[in-house]
């Protein structure tokens, strides 16, 4: 049985757990879930939620791949976003220039940030978790400070502070053509964003760049064993920072699918928390592209579905972030103890075959 199959059963079992203790037939709750859940409309939510989940994900596995625990990309995300939207309001260019120059603005953001983690790493010996922690702090004030003083829409007479709006030719286009395609109309006021498909591109893309390029070797080897790595001509150092960098531009991405496709603006709506969500779907998704979509998809599907529950069971749907918590500790749980097998099966074989003759056959 592989550790995916152990995780979700897992899962499954201690979940109905906590639904017995909250007073909730399981078995009426998840069909209640997968009812509601597997309805067009959300579907769509499933995906607009999972879109920037999937970003912070590849964010954070960018930085486990090789042991660097990048908890600041939830500063990174909320400042690029900030400074992107403001950008994007500014200027007037034709649509995909616009829409080039915002994500510019929010990856250059996004990785500069991160870069200081990283140059404190590697020249001062400040671990990146307690920096990026610090910096998660300075980047909350200083996007409050700018959504109050300079960024603030003067213009907008209302009690939300927002920066203006971004112009048609800034935003993404969305994908409700697509679906309505193959399905059926979507109803009124949901949208598929167009992001989805960025999405997608950065995940190929870290794909390819762990397999196929000198540099994504590096950072692996440089995560699994920084020693050997260096014997064998990595720079630690300049991988660290190259890391850092490429996770903070990836953590900018995060609020554009939002910015661009939803709200056209940064106000005091704007979605906050998906940075520290992004570490839980990192986990469950074991920092490989295809298992962050699964995870990704599976916390945008507990979050779209859980209103069900306020009204058929009377649950609240609090109760939804107790289950994805215990997703994560399932599958944390579940890949430590396969992995322990797997060791101790390998220890055996090799004891056994130590213990054979010269030139014995099994």
């Amino acid at each position: 049985m592989t550790a995916p199959v152990v995780a979700v059963v897992f899962a499954v079992a201690l979940s109905s757990a906590v639904l017995v203790v909250a007073g909730t037939n399981p078995l009426e709750a998840w069909r209640e879930m997968l009812a509601y859940g597997t309805r067009l409309e959300t579907l769509v939510a499933t995906a607009n939620r999972a879109t920037p989940l999937y970003l912070a994900g590849i964010a954070v596995a960018i930085g486990f791949r090789m042991n660097l625990f990048n908890i600041g990309v939830e500063g990174q995300y909320v400042l690029a976003a900030l400074l992107a939207a403001s950008v994007g309001a500014a200027v007037d260019l034709p649509p995909v220039l616009h829409v080039l120059l915002i994500m510019g603005v929010a990856m250059s953001v996004g990785s500069l940030y991160a870069g200081v983690a990283g140059y404190l790493k590697v020249t001062r010996g400040v671990h990146e978790v307690i920096s990026t922690i610090m910096l998660n702090a300075v980047a909350l004030s200083l996007v409050g400070y700018l959504l109050r003083t300079q960024l603030l829409d003067r213009a907008d007479t209302s009690l939300n502070l927002k920066t203006p709006e971004i112009p048609p030719s800034g935003r993404f286009p969305n994908l409700n053509g697509v679906v309505e395609a193959v399905a059926r109309e979507i109803g009124r006021g949901r949208e598929l964003w167009g992001f989805l498909l960025v999405a997608v591109v950065v995940g190929v893309v870290f794909h390819l760049f762990l397999t196929r390029t000198r540099a994504g070797f590096d950072l692996r080897a440089t995560g699994l064993n920084p020693f050997a790595a260096e014997a064998s001509g990595v720079d630690p150092r300049a991988t660290v920072v190259r890391a850092m960098l490429l996770s903070g531009a990836v953590a900018g991405l995060i609020g554009l699918p939002e910015v661009l496709g939803d709200s056209y603006k940064y106000d005091l709506a704007f979605t906050r928390g998906l940075g520290f969500t992004g570490i839980a779907v990192a986990l469950v998704g074991r920092n490989h592209p295809a298992g962050v979509a699964v995870g990704a998809l599976l916390f945008g599907w507990l979050d779209s579905a859980a209103p069900i529950l306020d009204v058929v069971g009377d649950t609240p749907r609090e109760i939804v972030s107790i289950l994805q918590g215990v997703v994560v500790l399932s599958a944390v749980v579940s890949y430590e103890v396969i992995n322990r097998v797997r060791q101790a099966q390998e220890a055996r074989e090799a004891a056994v075959a130590t213990r054979q003759p010269v030139g014995a056959t099994t």
